[in-house]
């Protein structure tokens, strides 16, 4: 079994909830509800996680992931696009997908992201897939799927049936 990382969706910068992560996760900054981006939070966000020694990502801009040096950038599931494959990328960066469904796989697949973040797992939404459907579609890639949707500390344990030891979330964090 691989080390266990965590993702941990934020869409404020909260110092509490980061201090209260350990090394083995990475936080992930997102924003939808504002439309321009705010560079100096990010820069804020992303040297206090550099100070306690936090990996930080930030969603749907790889452009700025690179140009800010972040440690790497989340494509949401909504986000089609393919112009980050012509980008020269350093070696740690990472890129990290959601999907929901086999064709939202296979496009996380063509962008050449690291790993999929599968979803919703437990989480009752129009992406619910539940653990048996999870599983067939986590075997349909070869890449490494990380767990997200609902996961609460009532059902963590589940997560041991899946052979997945990564997870993403939010209420989980706080």
């Amino acid at each position: 079994m691989h080390k266990k990382i965590k993702y941990y969706f934020i869409n404020k910068f909260e110092t509490n909830n980061i201090d209260k992560q350990d090394k083995q996760t990475i936080i992930i900054y997102r924003n939808y509800s504002s439309e321009t981006v705010n560079e100096k939070l990010i820069l804020r966000i992303k040297n206090y996680c550099k100070k306690k020694g936090v990996k930080f990502y930030i969603s749907n801009n790889i452009q700025l992931a690179l140009k800010l040096n972040l440690d790497g950038a989340y494509i949401p599931s909504f986000n089609k696009k393919f112009n980050h494959l012509s980008y020269s990328l350093k070696k740690k960066f990472k890129i990290v997908g959601s999907a929901h469904n086999l064709r939202e796989i296979r496009m996380k697949e063509i962008q050449k992201v690291d790993k999929i973040f599968l979803s919703s797992l437990f989480k009752k939404n129009k992406n619910y897939l539940g653990i048996n459907k999870f599983k067939l579609l986590s075997k349909l890639t070869k890449k490494k799927v990380v767990t997200l949707g609902g996961i609460s500390k009532n059902n963590i344990n589940k997560l041991g049936l899946l052979n997945h030891s990564s997870f993403a979330g939010i209420s989980f964090f706080e």
